[in-house]
């Protein structure tokens, strides 16, 4: 379930229907993309080869003395693709483990957070297989040949779009919408989208305004 894609994941009625709710969402206004896609990375030999290659241009000045030995190892303590998945639908026991495992362990973890929507909108299974597609592997996926005005979290599977988050996408409320409220299906839910009492945070805004220039984060608050 978990390794199919969107369009396999949902009815076609179903598709167009989450389509049209996340186009709203985000405010595009394309159709839902039934083209199968798969994701893929470069292999363990183009990582080595391009690792070495690297290397041969490195100036001896420029390695830190920790480097030099090539022995240095660095340990993975927190993991973080989609907003939510973790914090939310993971068991707060498997927390830890979650954060040192890689994107593609979907057959492990991907029935904890079938089951954590399941306990919710059992009645509902659309609701769980299209969150299933679209959160696993778990890693914000962009479409650069789309359109980046239409960028957005998971509108590359839900609106035809360029994909990625924005720092004003309001992801909490988004998430909880999608699972709670009405957002892919409006049978069984607790809640209208972005709505109390499980739709939203309740944090309607940042509370700084955005940097115009790189890292456009706001300021921190000391």
């Amino acid at each position: 379930m978990l390794e199919t894609n969107l369009a396999t994941a949902v009815s076609a009625k179903h598709a167009a229907v989450v389509a049209m709710a996340f186009a709203a969402l985000f405010a595009l206004g394309a159709c839902s993309d039934s083209t199968a896609k798969k994701i893929t990375g470069p292999g363990v030999e183009q990582v080595a080869e391009s690792a070495a290659d690297k290397a041969d241009d490195v100036d001896e000045d420029d390695i830190d003395d920790d480097e030099v030995d090539g022995k240095h190892v660095y340990e993975q303590v927190e993991f973080l693709g989609n907003p939510l998945v973790s914090e939310v639908t993971i068991e707060k026991a498997n927390h830890d483990q979650y954060n040192r495992t890689q994107p593609y362990n979907s057959a492990v973890f991907g029935p904890q957070s079938l089951a954590f929507i399941n306990a919710f909108r059992g009645s509902q299974p659309e609701v769980a297989n299209t969150l299933g597609a679209v959160l696993y592997p778990d890693m914000l996926i962009v479409e650069s040949s789309r359109n980046p005005a239409t960028s957005g979290w998971l509108s590359w599977a839900l609106a035809n779009g360029w994909g990625g988050r924005n720092l004003s996408d309001d992801v909490v409320d988004a998430g909880l919408s999608a699972i709670f409220g009405k957002i892919i299906t409006a049978t069984g839910a607790y809640c209208d989208n972005f709505t109390l009492p499980l739709c939203t945070d309740n944090v309607p805004a940042n509370d700084k305004a955005f940097s115009s220039t790189f890292p456009y984060l706001a300021s921190p608050t000391l």
